[in-house]
Order: C-alpha cells, then structure tokens, then sequence
C-alpha cells in the first residue's frame, strides 16, 4: 500500500487527495439535501452512492455509476421477490445473495455483483417500517439519485478545471 503513491510528489497527492474529497463531499451533500423534504426516510444511501460513484474523470464515474445502478436494481428485485416469497430468514437471505450475483454475472455484469449483494443484505436484513415493494422502489431510486449527482458533479468539476486551464495565472513576461 505504501507504494501506490509513491511515483506521485507528496504535493500532487495531498492536491489530489484534496480534489477528490471536495467533489465527493459536494455530491453527498447534492444528494442528501432534498431527501428530508421529500419525505425520504434513508436519504442517506443517496450520499453514499454519490460517494462510492466520483472519480477523477467522467468515463471512471460513469463506469462506477453504471456497476451501482445496475447492482442495485439486481439486488433490489431479487431480494424484494426472496423476502416477499419467502421471507426474512437467512437461508432466504443467503439464497439471495448467491442468486443476484449469479444473475450479475449471467447478464454479464460481474462488476455490479459486489453492490447487488449489498441491496439484498439492505432490503432482506435491515429492518424497514414499509412493504417490499416500497423497500425496492425508495432503495433503487437513492442509489439512481446518488449515481446522478456523483455524475453531475464530476461533470461540473471537469468544466470548471478546463476553465481555469485557461485562465493564465500570471502576467505575461516583458522586458528582460
């Protein structure tokens, strides 16, 4: 681990380091201020998402964007159909896991697995206040909100990098 940033200046990282957690602190918060006038109880899942989703460039995030959703809504339908069918119990749970990842890979989408399983465990282990349906709907529509935001934010951020790229930052040399 001590390596992987070693090739960097330790200015470039802290800059680097600095960049990153300003756009996510940004998406988080784009994503968690609407959620309480909404009426979203979880609004949460949205920062979290918006987070896991910001990388330096657009086609990263894009990438990342594309794993979370498409995660999610494996894992919210497969575990909204287990629990509803079959229940809260952990061999159902269990039996969720394996198959949402199992679709994931079949659908060829084996980088969305990791956050399929995460769904399942959200909708089959944590206790909810609302029907399955609702558990499903309000959890896929956080993580689509999260993976907007992270999306739109990073795109901001780029344009307002490449802006500033152009502004030069000190006054032409004349004379000697």
């Amino acid at each position: 681990m001590a390596t992987l940033g070693a090739n960097q200046p330790v200015r470039e990282r802290i800059f680097g380091g600095a960049a990153q957690g300003l756009m996510s602190a940004a998406a988080a918060l784009l994503a968690y201020l609407p959620t309480k006038p909404l009426g979203l109880q979880e609004g949460f899942w949205g920062s979290i998402t918006a987070i896991a989703v910001v990388q330096g460039g657009l086609s990263a995030t894009q990438a990342s964007a594309r794993d979370q959703f498409i995660g999610a809504a494996i894992g919210g339908v497969i575990g909204a159909a287990v629990v509803a069918s079959i229940g809260q119990q952990l061999a159902a749970y269990a039996f969720a896991v394996v198959l949402c990842m199992s679709v994931c890979w079949l659908l060829n989408v084996p980088s969305s697995a990791r956050l399929a399983g995460s769904t399942v465990t959200i909708i089959a282990l944590v206790p909810h206040h609302s029907t399955v349906s609702w558990m499903l709907l309000s959890r896929v529509s956080e993580v689509g909100w999260g993976v907007a935001v992270g999306i739109a934010t990073v795109w901001l951020a780029n344009k307002a990098k490449a802006l500033l790229d152009k502004v030069p930052w000190s006054p032409p040399r004349t004379g000697p």
